[in-house]
């Protein structure tokens, strides 16, 4: 998800789950210990509908390129995005804003299954497990279980979320848990499949979220030593 500089707290304890996860694995905790306290913070909170607008937007784009795109796509709503004020743009105009003829048709579905009350509102939301959300986001076109699950840890703050397709979290599996050779950056086909992944992350539960952004972590270490050691 998009930061944009304002935060809010966790609806879990942080240091309960840290202490779950130095019990529960040794090397995850030795990982911990060099990484440091757990300081992710939930994004502001925006609907279901606006959170997947960004989404959209930012796919396959650099950040500053989706920002720009983003803004003037507010900018057209004049005022709090809506999803009948996104049906009733004409496409002309969303193309002016640099949105693409495939985002057009992901917003316009994301819009009607707003409307239609697939996507639910935040007070829905909030009462909805992790798989039923999972279930619904992804009936939008454009919308996979990858962007689904980032919404949950970084809007919802759902502490138990396995993301194992992310390339993050898959590499900093292996600079963790796997013997790589010390002379060369990891690869993609060093990188372990997702059993192997959910295999060990058994043992994470009902913290997995908080276990995954210290796989992202171990990635950050990695960056900050040089390649002949990584």
């Amino acid at each position: 998800m998009i930061h944009n500089g304002r935060s809010r707290k966790l609806p879990f304890d942080p240091e309960e789950a840290v202490a779950h996860l130095r019990a529960a694995d040794a090397k995850l905790g030795a990982l911990i210990d060099r990484v440091g306290p757990f300081t992710l913070r939930l994004d502001a909170w925006s609907s279901p509908f606006e959170s997947l607008v960004e989404s959209i937007i930012y796919q396959q784009l650099h950040g500053k390129a989706a920002a720009t795109i983003h803004g003037r796509l507010c900018a057209c709503f004049g005022g709090e995005p809506a999803p009948q004020i996104l049906l009733d743009l004409p496409e002309e105009r969303l193309r002016g804003c640099g949105v693409s003829g495939n985002k057009i048709k992901a917003l316009r579905d994301l819009a009607e299954k707003t409307l239609d009350g697939t996507v639910p509102p935040h007070a829905v939301i909030r009462k909805l497990s992790d798989e039923e959300i999972i279930e619904r986001l992804t009936a939008v076109r454009g919308i996979g279980e990858w962007t689904v699950q980032m919404l949950l840890m970084f809007r919802l703050g759902r502490p138990d979320v396995l993301p194992v397709t992310d390339y993050g979290v898959r590499k900093g599996f292996a600079l963790t848990f796997m013997r790589l050779p010390k002379t060369r950056a990891v690869t993609a086909a060093d990188l372990p499949k997702p059993e192997v992944v959910i295999r060990r992350a058994a043992r994470w539960k009902p913290y997995r979220s908080v276990a995954s952004w210290y796989m992202w972590r171990a990635c950050d270490l990695a960056k900050n030593v040089p390649e002949a050691e990584t």
